[in-house]
């Protein structure tokens, strides 16, 4: 599509019926090595343009302009032609003042013209080794007239009936269902897609993941396993449509605020609607979206073109990156980071995933099929951490939170990859047995689902440890009120889960704990409707900040329960006795769910983390989308909380918490040192910054498919996203096109008139800038 038509008559109707929208907060989705070059020169760039000599032909001119005047005084005589040439240079000046002038009001122009939206979240590109997934517009950004859909019989006139294609659909959430998709995708009347957030949520569920997640990555295939590979028995996620796995060639943005998509009603309702089915009049509002993308056809093509530029290229020009970011884990007792353990050292291994995703960029709320689970597990480590017989346990826990799970399982498959190559302190000779925390957020009832996998059980060792598993889960739950663990179906299949990932490589005794005995029951799975409210979490109207991160709600009081069986069983794998004094603690848990999911930007997180990580913390909450910037604000989050949960405050000064060397008692290679913020000291008006010694790591979760350059690997995730230079949306008043060509052909015919009155002037300069002699002047 062509960029917009900027016509006199459409800016001045706009200037006059449209009101901008106030920019509530930065554009959510530019990574900061996309970042468009700022309009405005920051004081530093200014300082630079100052002294670059940009400034000397106005000085130039004006100096001229007085050598011109000092010679016409003292040549009256003569002078004419100094006059003359004085005179035409006084005409550029003032011919180049209002230029100048015209040039530095341009950005207010463009303001009166165009109505920036904010609060957007676009759909982007990915890629794996065979496909390629997500939305883009031209390299121009793509344009059409506004037609709002609030009823599925609307899309009559956008597909048939309107006389201004291609339109931009203002579509409702209630209607970004897969049939209306594929209606929109079949068309050329379309160039682009907005859809507004529904509320409520949609009654019926959206799930635009699919029905068999990460199918082919987990231990079931055709050829091991094959009556569970591809969900033939069960079909996990049935809700799923596919739409975040389809690739559309028009953009789609979501519009995140209420009041700019009542802006955009507003503007389609006062110009786009006609009077009883006729056309409606010029001007009408159009809209703008600008997301091309820079890689197609697969992570095998993009990453072979970028490898050839980086090769070649002086400055090479990367067109996708793998995603990748860091797992997190930590040890109860602490082992040597740097060295390997005993192949007699056992650990149990207590897994959950940190990560989510939806159909647009980094909206990625994750209530149930993310957050919930890494919740609990924190608060199962901060139990346990409090067993004041921890340090005497015969066996280690391991708790690890996995980035990537969502996409193939990136992080577990690398944690799996570095273990089998001695690249991390525990193999998978090391691990005893492995608990890992699906959805648990969803409890319909008291019961709490055990899956275990039919296949790695035909070993009878093997068969006999789940079996003990089981029984451990079981006795852990008999004094947790509402808690009650059931065990389904031997015969099933595992769920999507980081387990199947460790049963690829190595048989060994393994539980999934969930809400639910088969398919999910989170209706909105890896939706941008996975909110709190999907898990129900309420907060009284009248309570401050303070007061509701420390609000113990219904949803608060279900996770710590499943974390105090979780801790107990862990306890008694570890070889722990008393593990009745394991109790997890709702108040952690309460203020975990309001900082992760209502507001990261509490007294409680900002006490946990660096200084230089604050501004990690927004006043909503965090996104667990995994990108490609490592890390992610989830990841640090949950390395910091992890260690204020389990970790102790030791007396070191700041410089020796940066740098443990230069602390006698202090081991780099046992712990990890962070000096965090701390709390605010009585007064208020600073904080007390402390150091805090913990065994929380950071461990990549890069497929192992990019450090193999396999990129057309089907072992290993191959997911990539594509680069941009550009994200935005706007919104815009056009003219007809008898008016936009009437408006290019007055504009011609100004220029050509200038061009032959400026000719002529140039011509007989001599003749109209001739200044009159002085009175009495002799020349010589």
């Amino acid at each position: 599509m062509s960029r917009p038509p900027a016509s006199a008559p459409a800016a001045a109707q706009s200037a006059a019926r449209l009101s901008p929208v106030p920019s509530t907060s930065a554009p959510p989705h530019h990574r900061g090595r996309k970042r468009p070059t700022p309009n405005v020169l920051p004081p530093e760039g200014r300082r630079d343009w100052r002294r670059s000599g940009l400034e000397r032909p106005l000085s130039g001119w004006r100096g001229q302009e007085a050598e011109a005047a000092r010679r016409g005084k003292m040549a009256a005589a003569g002078g004419g032609g100094g006059a003359a040439s004085g005179g035409r240079r006084t005409c550029l000046l003032f011919c180049f003042v209002p230029l100048l002038a015209g040039l530095c009001q341009a950005n207010s122009v463009e303001r009166k013209i165009y109505i920036p939206l904010n609060r957007t979240a676009p759909c982007v590109r990915l890629l794996n080794a065979t496909h390629q997934i997500g939305c883009q517009s031209s390299i121009s950004g793509d344009t059409g007239v506004i037609h709002v859909v609030e009823e599925e019989e609307d899309l009559k006139w956008v597909l048939t009936d309107g006389p201004n294609p291609p339109y931009m659909v203002l579509l409702e959430g209630n209607l970004f269902t897969r049939k209306l998709m594929e209606k929109l995708k079949g068309t050329q009347r379309i160039s682009g897609l907005a859809v507004a957030l529904a509320k409520p949520s949609p009654l019926d569920g959206f799930s635009p993941s699919v029905e068999c997640p990460n199918d082919g990555f987990g231990i079931y295939s055709n050829s091991y396993g094959s009556e569970y590979a591809h969900c033939k028995q069960l079909k996990w996620n049935p809700l799923g449509n596919g739409l975040a796995y389809e690739d559309f060639d028009f953009p789609i943005f979501l519009l995140e605020d209420e009041n700019e998509t009542q802006v955009i009603k507003q503007c389609y309702w006062d110009h786009n609607r006609g009077v009883n089915g006729s056309a409606p009049a010029y001007p009408l509002c159009a809209m703008q979206l600008f997301s091309h993308m820079h890689a197609v056809t697969s992570t095998v093509t993009c990453m072979r073109r970028s490898a050839i530029q980086s090769t070649f290229s002086i400055n090479p020009e990367v067109v996708c990156d793998p995603l990748a970011d860091f797992n997190v884990w930590n040890t109860l007792n602490p082992l040597n980071a740097s060295g390997k353990l005993e192949p007699g050292d056992k650990v149990i291994i207590a897994a959950t995933r940190l990560d989510s995703r939806s159909f647009f960029w980094n909206v990625a709320p994750g209530a149930e099929s993310a957050v919930g689970s890494f919740i609990t597990q924190l608060a199962v480590a901060e139990a346990l951490q409090k067993a004041p017989d921890v340090a005497a346990l015969p066996r280690n826990v391991m708790f690890v939170f996995f980035q990537g799970e969502t996409f193939d399982y990136i992080g577990s498959s690398r944690m799996v990859y570095d273990m089998e190559r001695g690249k991390f302190p525990v193999q998978l000779e090391n691990i005893h047995s492995f608990l890992e925390l699906g959805q648990v957020a969803l409890r319909n009832s008291s019961d709490l689902w055990m899956h275990t996998d039919p296949m790695s059980q035909r070993d009878e060792s093997i068969s006999i440890e789940v079996h003990n598993l089981l029984t451990i889960l079981k006795n852990s739950s008999t004094s947790v009120p509402n808690v009650t663990m059931r065990e389904v179906n031997p015969q099933n299949s595992l769920p999507p889960s980081s387990l199947q990932r460790f049963l690829r490589s190595q048989n060994i005794s393994g539980v999934v704990l969930t809400d639910h005995p088969g398919s999910f029951y989170n209706r909105y799975y890896q939706s941008i409707y996975d909110t709190p409210e999907n898990i129900g979490l309420k907060y009284p109207a009248t309570l401050t900040p303070d007061e509701a991160m420390d609000f113990v709600t219904d949803t608060a009081k279900s996770l710590a329960a499943v974390a105090t069986v979780l801790g107990r069983a862990l306890y008694q794998l570890a070889g722990g006795t008393n593990y009745t004094t394991i109790e997890a603690d709702p108040i952690t848990v309460s203020r975990l769910l309001y900082g992760f999911l209502v507001k990261a930007n509490n007294s409680w997180f900002q006490s946990v983390i660096r200084q230089d990580l604050k501004v990690f913390l927004g006043d909503g909450p965090l996104q667990h989308y995994i990108a490609v910037s490592s890390p992610i604000n989830t990841t640090y989050v949950v390395q910091y909380v992890l260690a204020n949960l389990t970790g102790t405050v030791v007396n070191l000064t700041r410089e020796q918490c940066q740098d443990p060397k230069k602390a006698q008692d202090a081991n780099k290679d046992l712990y990890e040192y962070a000096w965090v913020q701390g709390p605010e000291d009585p007064s208020g008006t600073s904080r007390l910054s402390q150091c805090v010694r913990s065994t929380v790591r950071l461990a990549k979760a890069v497929s192992p498919a990019f450090e193999l350059q396999q990129w057309g690997s089907s072992e290993y995730s191959t997911w990539t996203e594509s680069r941009w230079k550009d994200i935005r949306a706007r919104i815009f008043l056009v003219a007809s096109k008898e008016l936009e060509f009437v408006t290019l052909i007055v504009g011609l015919s100004i220029l050509f008139v200038s061009l032959i009155v400026t000719y002529f002037i140039n011509a007989k300069a001599d003749i109209l800038f001739t200044t009159p002699r002085e009175p009495g002047a002799v020349s010589y």
